[in-house]
């Protein structure tokens, strides 16, 4: 392109997910519903792991850290999403997309770490209960935290280091909501086919590996729980397949965006809706808040707060489901 006159891109416009005004409206409100029910649900979990005692030990640590995490990947795309619903035009600067590339796939990356050593945890506590607390200790823990965390960064700058080498000349609409490198990528002013082997290779094999790791992993949870006892094998059982319902709504969508950068389809705006804006909410409603020490922490923490008040108490626990252990009596 050397010795051409070309115009370089200093913004790219998001097509988003509608055209007209009445349905962009309805859209504003269903999302912001979803946005705001995702931001309470996961500030609530990670509040309560730090506030109490009882979840203090790592298996509640690593949830608390993936409602961080959820939170964080939920608002790096539906605020500005939210904003185009109510804009005629909804552009970003081609630093704020740089951006928006590099904290998407570093949230994302992770919470793709997160969730296998999730699943070690959860293989540790139904195998090995009476040495959990000694394999799953502090340090065990902190330490496969910090390397999800390591690990997540290093899966980001490579995907910046990608879109940051590319030229862009025109044109700048991105038919999405929000920037990603496979979007992205298609504006570039150059044939971009080993550019997007490179980030199939970075992106969707790496993704698909951790799935197939934790697929074969519960799988074999699940073999053992069956040939086990009885004795609380219901309980590890609903737990395993809340856990791989998660996990697929989580990589199944990732898996589709990035094993196939080299065509855009119809069906692509609504998987990206899904694992962008959908699965963040899924850990405060599937993951945790089923949880019996969650709901246990929860009541008890309601309780304090609705003490004083009688009449509230009585109206949240007319079911008498929430008794004293001291006392046997129903607060």
């Amino acid at each position: 392109m050397e010795g051409e006159n070309y115009t370089v891109v200093t913004e790219f416009i998001f097509l988003g997910l509608a055209t007209s005004p009445m349905l962009k409206l309805l859209l504003f409100a269903v999302f912001m519903a979803i946005y705001s029910a995702t931001m309470l649900g996961n500030l609530f979990i990670v509040g309560l792991v730090a506030y109490e005692s009882i979840l203090h030990i790592p298996m509640y640590f690593l949830l608390g850290n993936l409602s961080f995490l959820d939170f964080c990947y939920s608002t790096i795309t539906a605020p500005k999403m939210l904003v185009g619903f109510l804009s005629r035009t909804n552009t970003i600067a081609y630093g704020g997309c740089i951006s928006q590339i590099f904290f998407f796939h570093f949230i994302g990356g992770i919470k793709i770490f997160l969730l296998t050593i999730m699943a070690y945890d959860r293989y540790v506590a139904i195998f090995h209960p009476l040495r959990y607390a000694a394999i799953m200790n502090w340090t065990m823990c902190g330490g496969l935290v910090w390397a999800s965390w390591v690990g997540g960064f290093i899966h980001s700058i490579v995907q910046v280091a990608i879109v940051t080498q590319l030229p862009f000349c025109g044109p700048n609409e991105l038919d999405n909501f929000y920037c990603d490198v496979p979007q992205v990528v298609r504006l570039a002013c150059m044939d971009t086919f080993v550019v997007e082997l490179l980030m199939v290779s970075n992106s969707g094999l790496v993704t698909l590996m951790c799935f197939v790791v934790l697929l074969v992993s519960y799988s074999i949870l699940l073999a053992k729980l069956r040939a086990g006892s009885a004795a609380g094998q219901s309980k590890a059982l609903s737990t395993c397949i809340a856990h791989i319902t998660v996990v697929t709504l989580i990589f199944g969508p990732c898996i589709y965006i990035y094993v196939h950068p080299f065509h855009s389809f119809p069906i692509d705006k609504a998987v990206s809706v899904l694992y962008t804006v959908i699965t963040p909410i899924l850990n405060p409603f599937i993951y945790t808040l089923r949880n019996k020490d969650f709901k246990t922490s929860k009541k008890k923490l309601l309780v304090r707060h609705l003490l004083p008040f009688p009449i509230m108490r009585h109206l949240f626990f007319k079911s008498g489901s929430f008794v004293c252990k001291r006392t046997g009596t129903v607060l």
